[in-house]
């Protein structure tokens, strides 16, 4: 009955993030309800929940170390909190300590003005070759900062580039598609191929030697129909608005552009190098570029120096995004600590066998479903070996899927919020593209493993991986 309770919980939390704008209730507050919620449930159920062939050994000789029993309420509630919680918990803070670094970074670099030396310099009026370039910034962009960081940029970038509120749509919409393509390629583009990363199920190496390819096939593909239907120029905006601080030099721009981009790509060298969680990396990046600051801000006039300040720069953090993750993934933890993900992964490893089917199921689910717990509910299903065929499938469908609906990705809420685009119109105007993208994508991804495969474990011994041992 508990685990009903706790399944059910999940999937009504699930309905109520889903619908966050009809209901006017922030997602954030229903995922921390569901994840504390559900950990709850579990722990009151745990002599139910959890038999005792499922504790293993190692607890039960702490338990009578302790001298405590070895048996019973006590040892599960020991194994619980001990065992899955606190681990669990772990992989979570490293996760949003992560989030919450390259946040602050890229936010200090648009408090500078860092993302104008690159913006300032689009000067085409004409539609086709206007939408090439910004896709394809945009796509390279979000592979190295995060795809919701590229798209408030370039969303923010088209208010002055283009004045034509149906073209500048439309462009948001093909916006959304590159920036999750761009994201899915490199470890910390996207925050599920981050979760994936902080994991150990894919390396920065490999998943950018096998999904660019796959990647830029999912932008292009939608790119060359879009190209077909444009004609013409776009007009600029009769006034646009100046965005250059005047207190500001252009040295501090360019420092701080170079010093952000140079703090991120260091993570996964730093990583590599000392084994380190990938957040103490980042967490070393934001130190070298916060001490950095501080010298450069004493040129700075007080109005100026307060902007850009890094105490005030990290007011401007999503905290709210931060909170949602923590929900989600402790809701999700409840699932995998209960046994439910493993029950699934039987399921669907008995009756749809093929895993790179599965992993296309799940992009498409991501679509409807945020991509964050799917990916999180896959790491606690399977077990397959770090650069797996699946896991660098799984980061793909996961990280494009979600362009087929507006509100699929936080790169797509994001231009949502900031252009205020219809779902309906999202729907007629740019979601057959993305899907069709997204398909082209991942079809371009199965051919390139018959060609180059990174596994050579067969099928079976795949599905054999995945059934929960009884």
């Amino acid at each position: 009955m508990l685990l009903a309770s706790i399944i059910l919980l999940f999937v009504v939390g699930y309905i109520v993030i889903a619908l966050e704008h009809p209901l006017h209730i922030d997602k954030a507050a229903t995922a921390l309800f569901i994840g504390a919620g559900c950990w709850a449930l579990y722990v009151l159920g745990l002599d139910t929940l959890l038999p005792p062939d499922r504790i293993p050994e190692l607890f039960r000789a702490e338990m009578a170390a302790a001298g405590g029993h070895a048996e019973g309420h006590e040892l599960a509630l020991h194994y619980a909190i001990e065992g899955q919680f606190l681990p669990l918990l772990g992989e979570i803070a490293s996760i949003l300590f992560f989030l919450m670094g390259a946040m602050t970074i890229v936010e200090l670099v648009d408090a500078y003005e860092g993302f104008s030396i690159i913006t300032d310099r689009i000067k085409s009026l004409n539609k086709v070759v206007l939408l090439w370039t910004v896709c394809f910034l945009t796509f390279f962009l979000s592979a190295v900062l995060d795809n919701l960081t590229t798209t408030i940029v370039m969303v923010s970038l088209m208010k002055k580039l283009v004045k034509d509120r149906e073209t500048r749509l439309f462009f948001c919409g093909m916006i959304v598609i590159s920036a999750n393509a761009g994201g899915a390629w490199t470890v910390i583009g996207d925050v599920t191929t981050t979760m994936l990363w902080i994991g150990d199920k894919i390396s920065p190496v490999e998943v950018m030697k096998a999904l660019i390819v796959p990647s830029l096939a999912c932008m292009i593909i939608p790119l060359i129909i879009a190209s077909m239907m444009l004609k013409g120029n776009v007009e600029r905006p009769d006034k646009p608005v100046a965005h250059h601080d005047k207190t500001l030099k252009q040295w501090h721009s360019n420092l701080f552009l170079v010093m952000g981009f140079a703090g991120l790509i260091f993570v996964p060298i730093f990583k590599s190098v000392t084994h380190l969680p990938p957040f103490m990396g980042m967490m070393f990046s934001l130190s070298m570029i916060w001490i950095i600051s501080e010298f450069v801000k004493h040129d700075l006039d007080e109005a100026t120096r307060s902007s850009t300040n890094v105490v005030g720069v990290l007011k401007k953090i999503d905290t709210a995004s931060i909170l949602f993750f923590l929900g989600i993934l402790l809701a999700v933890g409840t699932l995998q600590s209960s046994g439910v993900l493993r029950t699934v992964a039987a399921y669907l490893s008995d009756n749809v066998g093929n895993m790179q089917v599965v992993a296309l199921i799940i992009g498409l689910l991501s679509a409807v479903v945020d991509n964050v717990p799917l990916v999180a509910a896959g790491i606690g299903m399977y077990d397959f070996p770090r650069d797996d065929t699946f896991w660098l499938f799984l980061a793909y469908c996961a990280g494009t899927g979600g362009s087929c609906l507006i509100i699929g990705s936080a790169a797509g809420v994001a231009a949502m919020g900031l252009e205020k685009i219809d779902f309906i119109w999202y729907i007629k105007r740019v979601s057959l593209w993305a899907l069709v993208g997204y398909l082209g994508g991942a079809g371009v991804f199965v051919i390139q493993e018959k060609i180059f495969p990174h596994t050579n474990l067969p099928a079976a011994e795949h599905i054999e991986q995945v059934t929960p041992t009884h």
